[in-house]
Parts: structure tokens; C-alpha cells; sequence
């Protein structure tokens, strides 16, 4: 739970080394199209352990036709009566994609469990079904990888605490994430019943220590990228062609059009 406070990465050593892991990342991406690989990476770990900020920074610079996030509501009436695992499988990636769930199907071994929203039953159900049903899809050729972000307790309190008085962050607190901090153990608890059931050679779970969110960042994108046997795929020779002649255009007279305002101008 609790631990010596990590230092800080010196944000210009932490720029510096993401720009060159998001250029490697284009790479992949490239090589995941070429190739039609098929690529998820799941996000899961504590409210507040730093998933959306690195989920960020992995698709800063990819083309959002390849990579997609994957950010499921609470499911429907009806898809409370499907198979679980039902409206995860529609978000899977097709030939010559990448989709990074922010949580997933884990939803049933974590919050699900521990705050009571499903039965004993369908819990121990998850337990038994979850390797069978990732194994089918690393036997059928999809890339899995897994990553489970760990923050301390007083790290997570602090973030929250920061989210709570910032306007902008307000918005990524909720009743529930308020309430994980009085269940840290009942969590604790679930996220250790879930590894023991979950972390298989086939698809194996990777911890990220998360209290520093900038080595958080790096050091998820590079096991990532090392994870992947990738290549250099040369991209297509492109020449950007000579603007041709006029032909007599006239552009539309200003005054018969809507402009925004220039609220710059006021700055």
C-alpha cells in the first residue's frame, strides 16, 4: 500500500523520450496496417493510477482510423442479458488495427464485485470463463497485452484531492471513485483473486508502478513497443505537385458570409 514517494522524472528527460516512443509507436502502427495485424491493450488499475493520461500520450500522434480507444458506459438493459464478454467482442479490432480498451471486461473482477453490481455467481463465472475466452483470441491471432496501473493509496488521495479543486478535472470524479478510497483493501483483495485466476503465460498481466505518472508513461510504451516484433515499413514515395495556373476563380465576396468573431484580437 504504502511506500517511499518515487522521484519525480525531470520533465525535459521525460519529453525528450516520449517524442522518440511516440515516433516508435507510428512505426507500429505502420506495421500493424502493413502487415494486418490485429493489436488490444488493455488498461486497467486503481481510479486516478494515470490509464487516460497514458492512453493519451500512446495516440497523441496515431491515426485515429488504426488506433481507437475503447471506453465502454455502463452497460443497457439488453446487454445485461447477453454473454458478458458480448460487447467487449463487437470492439475488437478487425486486419490492420489497434484498440486500447480504458478498462474492459476486468470491469466484472473489479468494481463489479467489490461494489456489489453482480452476483457471486456471475463473478465466479468471469473467474473461470476469462482465460478461455482470451485464449481464443491469442490462438485466433490477436496481440493482447495487458497492463495493470498501481498507485499508492496516499498518491491516489492526493490526485484526487487535486482533481477536486481543479475545474478542468473536475468532471473525472465521481461518487464511486470517492468511495474506492474507503474500500482500498476490498480492492486490494479483488485485484489479487483476479491475477491469480487471470495472469496466464498466454496472456501474461504487466504491472506499471504509476505514482510517477511521466515513468508510468515511458515505461508502458516501451514494454509495448519491445512486446511487438514490428519492422520499418517504408512508407509510399510522395511528391507534392505543382499548384496549376489559375483558371479565373474568384473567391466569394466576405460579406456574404459568417465569420467567427476574433476574440483573439481581445486578448
Amino acid at each position: 500500500m504504502s511506500g517511499d514517494k518515487v522521484e519525480k522524472l525531470p520533465r525535459k528527460r521525460y519529453e525528450k523520450e516520449l517524442l522518440r516512443l511516440q515516433t516508435e509507436l507510428v512505426r507500429l502502427q505502420e506495421w500493424v496496417r502493413a502487415e494486418g495485424a490485429r493489436l488490444v491493450v488493455v488498461f486497467e488499475g486503481r481510479d486516478a493510477a494515470g490509464k487516460g493520461g497514458t492512453i493519451k500520450r500512446v495516440t497523441e500522434h496515431l491515426n485515429p482510423r488504426v488506433a481507437r480507444i475503447a471506453a465502454l458506459p455502463k452497460p443497457t438493459e439488453r446487454q445485461r442479458t447477453q454473454w458478458y464478454f458480448q460487447r467487449y467482442v463487437e470492439h475488437l479490432p478487425a486486419a490492420g488495427e489497434i484498440v486500447l480498451f480504458d478498462r474492459s471486461w476486468y470491469n466484472r473482477a473489479g468494481v463489479e464485485h467489490v461494489m456489489g453490481f453482480c452476483s457471486k455467481e456471475e463473478y465466479q463465472l468471469f473467474l473461470r470463463h476469462c482465460p478461455i475466452f482470451e485464449r481464443m483470441l491469442v490462438e485466433d491471432g490477436i496481440l493482447l497485452r495487458k497492463y495493470w496501473f498501481s498507485v499508492s493509496d496516499e498518491e491516489q488521495q492526493e490526485r484526487f484531492r487535486r482533481r477536486l479543486e481543479d475545474p478542468l478535472r473536475r468532471w473525472k470524479l465521481s461518487p464511486m471513485d470517492l468511495e474506492s478510497l474507503t474500500r482500498w483493501e476490498d480492492y486490494s483483495r479483488a485485484k489479487d483473486e483476479m491475477m491469480v485466476h487471470t495472469d496466464i503465460s498466454e496472456a501474461p498481466w504487466y504491472v506499471v508502478e504509476s505514482d510517477d505518472k511521466r515513468r508510468a508513461r515511458l515505461n508502458m510504451i516501451a514494454h509495448l513497443l519491445g512486446s511487438v516484433p514490428y519492422q520499418d515499413v517504408p512508407p509510399p514515395a510522395l511528391d507534392l505537385p505543382e499548384r496549376p495556373e489559375s483558371t479565373g476563380y474568384r473567391r466569394t465576396p466576405r460579406d456574404l458570409q459568417n465569420y467567427v468573431p476574433d476574440h483573439s484580437a481581445d486578448l
